[in-house]
C-alpha cells in the first residue's frame, strides 16, 4: 500500500497498452468523444485486446465465424455467461464504430445472440446484520469514528463506494441533513442523511477528522474521510475496512461495500418506500435497474414464509 497522500479523489487510469493497433487507439478516442466513463472505456478495450490473443487476425477483418470462435473460447475458459455477453457487447460496439467511420459495411455480430443471463439477485443482508456491522467500529479512536461514520453514511444514503470515498467537505450540509452527490455521468443528486448517520458524521468531523488534521497536517485535503496518511481513500481501502468490521461483528457472509447499498434499497422497499423514490436516492437512470430490489424483498418474504409458516 502506498504511503503517499492523495490530495485529490483517486481516479481510475485509462488502460493503454504498448504497441496497440492503431484502430484500437482510434476506437478509444471515439469512446472518449462519446463521453463514456473511463471504466466503460477500459472494459471495452480490455475485452478487445483479449480477443486479439484468441483470433490471430486484425479485428477489422473478423468474420462472424471469428466472433463465434472467440465466444466459444471464452466459454471453454470457464467464463460466465455475463462475461461472454459483455465480450459480445464490446465487439458490437467496435464493429458499429467501424461501420460509422466507413472502415467496413457489414457487422459480423449482427446475427449473433448474447447468451441468456439469469436474474442475479443482490446479496441479502438483514437489518440485524446491518446493526451489528454498524456497531463494530471502536469509536474511542479517530479511525474508529471515521469507520463508523463511513458505514452509517453508506447504509443511510445508499451510496456507491466511489461516491463515498470521494466525498468532499463541500458536498456535506449537516445543518440541512443532506449530501450533494455527483454520481455516474456527473449527474448530481441530493440524498438525505438521516438522524443516526448525521450524528456519526458530525462526531467524526468534530473529534475524528480534526484529530487527523492536527496529527497529519492534512488541512489541504478536502476529503471527508481521510486515510491514516491524510488523503483520499481508495475503493480497495474501504473494501478492506468493511471486511474487517464484518469479521469483528461475527458476520460470515461475503460482504462488499455494494452489499450495504443493496441493503439500503431492499430495506427501504421492505418498509414501504415506492420504487420511484428509491430510484432517485440510488441515482439510477432507469427504473428497471431499481426493480431488482422488489425481487429481493419478495425472495426474502418467501424464505421467511418457508421457515416459519406451519405449512411452509
Amino acid at each position: 500500500m502506498s504511503l503517499d497522500r492523495a490530495l485529490l479523489p483517486r481516479a481510475p487510469k485509462a488502460l493503454v497498452k504498448k504497441n496497440e493497433p492503431e484502430y484500437l487507439t482510434e476506437f478509444r478516442q471515439a469512446l472518449l468523444a462519446r463521453g463514456l466513463a473511463i471504466q466503460s472505456r477500459n472494459a471495452y478495450l480490455r475485452d478487445l485486446s483479449q480477443s486479439l490473443a484468441v483470433i490471430n487476425k486484425p479485428l477489422p477483418k473478423w468474420s462472424a465465424q471469428d466472433v463465434l470462435a472467440c465466444l466459444a473460447d471464452c466459454e471453454r475458459s470457464g467464463k460466465s455467461a455475463r462475461s461472454q455477453a459483455r465480450l459480445l457487447s464490446s465487439l458490437k460496439q467496435f464493429f458499429a464504430w467501424l461501420i460509422d467511420v466507413g472502415y467496413r459495411e457489414d457487422d459480423p455480430c449482427a446475427q449473433i445472440k448474447a447468451p441468456k443471463l439469469g436474474r442475479t439477485l443482490p446479496k441479502d443482508l438483514s437489518e440485524d446484520d446491518v446493526e451489528r456491522l454498524l456497531s463494530a467500529p471502536d469509536v474511542s479512536s479517530a479511525i474508529g469514528l471515521r469507520d463508523k461514520a463511513m458505514l452509517e453514511v453508506l447504509y443511510a444514503c445508499g451510496l456507491r463506494v466511489s461516491e463515498l470515498v470521494n466525498l468532499s467537505l463541500d458536498q456535506v450540509n449537516l445543518n440541512a441533513g443532506w449530501l450533494q452527490i455527483v454520481g455516474k455521468g456527473n449527474k448530481m443528486r441530493l440524498v438525505p442523511l438521516g438522524e443516526l448517520a448525521s450524528e456519526a458524521l458530525s462526531s467524526y468531523l468534530t473529534f475524528g477528522r480534526g484529530h487527523l488534521i492536527a496529527h497529519l497536517k492534512a488541512g489541504n485535503c478536502q476529503a471527508v474521510f481521510l486515510t491514516t496518511q491524510g488523503g483520499y481513500m481508495t475503493r480497495q481501502n474501504f473494501w478492506y475496512l468493511i471486511k474487517k468490521h464484518a469479521k469483528a461483528a461475527g458476520i460470515d457472509k461475503a460482504l462488499s461495500p455494494h452489499t450495504l447499498r443493496h441493503a439500503f434499497a431492499t430495506h427501504l422497499i421492505n418498509h414501504g418506500a415506492d420504487l420511484r423514490s428509491v430510484q432517485l436516492l440510488l441515482g439510477h437512470s432507469d427504473l428497471s435497474t431499481t426493480q431488482i430490489y422488489t425481487h429481493v424483498a419478495t425472495a426474502r418474504l418467501q424464505k421467511l414464509h418457508a421457515e416459519h409458516h406451519p405449512r411452509g
